[in-house]
């Protein structure tokens, strides 16, 4: 730091006119009896830093992203581009409380009143909410709105909410959350839920069971109208974990398969920016018999525009505002871009670049089940992992060869996974180069087995001490170390 600090002394950055407020005093004791050694840089030393740093990132913009079950799509620059309209991008959403400025917010009111209604309608609901701030948050509100409908019938003993064993981890999660019990149901060696087992677990005190479909090993339920109709038997209700939407988009909706609640991951199946963070954003979508219960305040057609109005048996507001406004926006300009057919367009294309991929990559690697898949392909590493190269080892090899990992290690009920997910938009181009790579990583489990437990060697940070990171967060190798 010494050395920095000899080398770039000197050196200054723009300043920034004086204050035109009085200045408060610093306590004394808070102040330092000398300055800083801090490095002292040029606004273009700063600049080149983190345009530097931006670039050992990677990100769907850049790289094939071929994480499973709920991979980031392209973020199309139209929806960009469309997000920034200033009649979006400068709408405050304080305007809506106001009365005087309520005028303002028809634009912005309209279009979540009519994204809400396109969303239910894709689904088969009957109503939506755009609150829900990211696909986590929409399961909560779900298992939220399971337990109201519950509590309003006096269904006090349900208390139980069935998730099966290949479930996203934020299942179980939401529910518990929610104050609920877990109850795990297995999946059969075919990959889907076990039929029988479902039976046994739904007793009088389910208040709901929470699945996936097309699920977790990329295959779609084929008992889901069966275990629809025993949970509506039993008066529980079936909820729809939407990450996978985007395989069955225009070819199927989760209402007409009999489910009663749902989240979207607008994200996954509508092109917005990945959550991480912020932003996000994971609209609920719920049967007639749910909607009372929707989150307020919601928006509404009124005699004189569009108006607020929360359901007298709400389960209350759960964001600020409307959720993350400009999210939406670019979901709304993704569905009007791609109308109904483009829609149905998506999930043919999701659907067939992983059975191609499945189809290039099945000699090379174990498929987990057999058959063609949905969304997503999922092998198990076990017969490399037999040789000694595990499926962490294939993923830090393909990061030499310019590509993101896919999904490793999950779901749990496969061994040594590798979940792999193209969706509708990647090119051939792209999934041959990807299949090339995994057959040449092939290939070197026999004959270069050292160069696959060192990779990666071409990225700024080497191979992590993974025991290590997990215990202390700064314990990266730097190359040439």
């Amino acid at each position: 730091m010494q050395l920095i600090y000899e080398q770039c002394k000197g050196r200054r950055a723009i300043t920034l006119d004086a204050l035109d407020v009085p200045e408060a005093a610093l306590p004394r004791e808070l102040c330092r009896e000398s300055l800083a050694e801090l490095p002292e840089l040029s606004e273009l030393d700063v600049v080149r830093h983190f345009t530097r740093l931006s670039q050992r990132n990677v990100g769907v913009d850049d790289k094939f992203y071929p994480l499973g079950s709920c991979t980031m799509k392209y973020n199309p620059k139209m929806t960009e581009t469309v997000a920034a309209y200033p009649g979006l991008a400068e709408v405050h959403p304080h305007l809506s409380t106001a009365t005087v400025y309520h005028k303002h917010c028809q634009g912005a009111f309209e279009l979540i009143h009519t994204l809400e209604k396109q969303l239910a309608e894709i689904a088969g609901m009957k109503a939506a909410s755009l609150q829900p701030m990211a696909g986590a948050h929409g399961e909560l509100a779900g298992v939220l709105l399971m337990a109201a409908y519950h509590r309003d019938h006096g269904n006090d003993h349900k208390k139980t909410i069935i998730v099966p064993d290949a479930a996203h981890g934020t299942n179980p999660a939401s529910a518990a959350l929610a104050g609920f019990k877990v109850r795990e149901v297995p999946s059969t060696k075919a990959g889907v839920v076990d039929l029988a087992a479902f039976k046994e677990a739904l007793t009088d005190d389910v208040a709901g069971i929470m699945l996936t479909c097309p699920n977790t090993h990329g295959l779609f339920e084929p008992d889901i109208k069966r275990i629809a109709a025993l949970s509506q038997e039993n008066d529980s209700l079936l909820y729809y974990d939407g990450a996978n939407l985007n395989a069955i988009i225009g070819q199927c909706r989760p209402g007409d398969l009999g489910f009663n609640v749902m989240h979207y991951n607008l994200h996954k199946t509508f092109a917005t920016p990945h959550g991480m963070g912020g932003p996000g954003s994971g609209p609920v979508g719920v049967c007639e018999r749910l909607a009372p219960y929707l989150p307020g305040p919601r928006v509404v057609q009124g005699e004189n525009g569009y108006e607020l109005f929360t359901p007298e048996k709400s389960i209350g507001r759960l964001a600020p505002f409307f959720g993350n406004f400009l999210i939406a926006v670019r979901a709304y300009a993704y569905i009007a871009h791609y109308g109904g057919d483009g829609l149905k367009d998506v999930a043919r294309m999701a659907v067939l670049n992983a059975n191609y991929m499945l189809a290039r990559l099945k000699e090379a690697y174990t498929p987990a089940f057999e058959g063609t898949c949905m969304h997503e392909c999922v092998f198990t590493a076990t017969p490399q992992a037999d040789k000694g190269i595990h499926a962490l080892d294939i993923a830090k090899a393909l990061l030499d060869y310019g590509f993101h990992a896919p999904t490793i290690y999950f779901p749990l009920t496969v061994k040594e996974c590798l979940m792999i997910e193209p969706t509708e938009t990647e090119n051939k181009d792209t999934l041959d180069a990807f299949c090339d790579a995994m057959l040449d990583i092939a290939k070197r489990v026999d004959s270069d087995p050292q160069g696959l437990h060192d990779a990666p060697i071409s990225t700024p940070v080497g191979r992590l001490d993974e025991v290590k990171a997990a215990r202390e967060l700064n314990c990266c190798k730097p190359l040439g170390d």
